[in-house]
C-alpha cells in the first residue's frame, strides 16, 4: 500500500484498500501506514496520533497528549497485532494495546527528528532512525551502526531490516541507500528525482523506495507490482507498507 497525506490509501498487487480513503479530522494529515500482521488491514496513524484502523486492524488508543512542537512520526505493530507503539518526532514511545515499552530517547537531545520506526522481527525491541542517520535500538534490537554525525546530502528518511535480521538499509530523501551489515542492491543517489523519496520497505531479496508522487524504485528479483509515478495524486505519498 501507498498512503497520501490526505489519508488516501492506493492498493497494488494483492493488497486490498478496504475503503479507499480515510476520514482525517481538520488540521491533521496522515504520516504513515502499518500493515496488520496477516495482511488482512493496516492502521493508519496522523501527524496528532489519530488511529485510523481498516480490515482486522484493531482500534487500541490513539490521540496521546504530545508537548509542544512534538508529532507523532509512526507507528509498528507488535506481532499478533493486539498491540501497537506510537513514536513522535522527539523519539518519545507510546505504546498501546499488548505493546511493551523497551525505552525511548525522551529528554536526550536530537540532531535530527525521529522520522521512521520498525519492530525487530521477534517484536521485542525497535529501530528508531532520525533525520540526520541516528539510530537508536531498543529491546532486541541490534545496532550495526549509522549515519548519525556525516555529511549528508539529504535526510535519512526510512530504515528497513533485512528479512533475516541480521543488518538494515537506510534511504536518504536523495535515494542514496546506506547498508548495514546488508547486501547492497542498488540505489537513486546521484539521480536526478521528481520528488523527494519518502520512506522503503524490504522486498524480497531486496527493497523498494517510494517517492512523494508516488514514484516506486525497486532494487529486488520480486515482481514490480506498479506505481503512480506516471499518476502523481494530488496530496504527496507519504507512507508505503507491505502486505503482511
Amino acid at each position: 500500500w501507498m498512503l497520501g497525506a490526505d489519508g488516501k490509501v492506493y492498493p497494488f498487487g494483492s493488497a486490498q484498500t478496504f475503503g479507499a480513503q480515510i476520514q482525517l479530522a481538520g488540521g491533521t494529515h496522515a504520516v504513515h501506514i502499518e500493515s496488520t500482521p496477516d495482511g488482512q488491514g493496516y492502521w493508519v496513524v496522523t501527524n496528532r496520533g489519530d488511529v485510523h484502523s481498516a480490515g482486522d486492524a484493531q482500534y487500541l488508543g490513539g490521540a496521546p497528549k504530545l508537548a509542544a512542537g512534538e508529532q507523532v512520526a509512526s507507528l509498528s505493530s507488535t506481532t499478533d497485532g493486539a498491540g501497537y507503539w506510537m513514536f513522535t518526532n522527539l523519539g518519545r514511545v507510546i505504546p498501546f494495546g499488548d505493546a511493551i515499552s523497551y525505552g525511548d530517547m525522551s529528554g536526550t537531545h536530537l540532531n535530527g527528528p525521529v522520522l521512521d520506526s520498525v519492530p525487530t522481527a521477534s517484536g521485542k525491541g525497535y529501530f528508531m532512525v532520525a533525520s540526520d542517520g541516528g539510530i537508536f535500538t531498543f529491546g532486541d534490537a541490534q545496532f550495526d551502526g549509522s549515519m548519525g554525525g556525516k555529511a549528508l546530502n539529504g535526510p535519512v528518511v526510512g530504515l528497513a531490516p533485512t528479512p533475516e535480521g541480521s543488518g538494515y538499509w537506510l534511504v536518504a530523501n536523495d535515494g542514496g541507500i546506506f547498508a548495514f551489515d546488508a547486501p547492497f542492491e542498488g540505489s537513486m543517489g546521484g539521480t536526478r528525482l521528481n520528488k523527494p523519496v519518502i520512506g522503503m520497505v524490504a522486498y524480497g531479496n531486496g527493497y523498494l523506495m517510494v517517492a512523494s508522487d508516488g514514484g516506486i524504485f525497486d532494487f529486488s528479483s520480486t515482481q514490480f507490482l506498479g506505481s503512480l509515478g506516471s499518476n502523481p495524486p494530488a496530496h504527496p505519498i507519504v507512507g508505503v507498507a507491505p502486505v503482511g
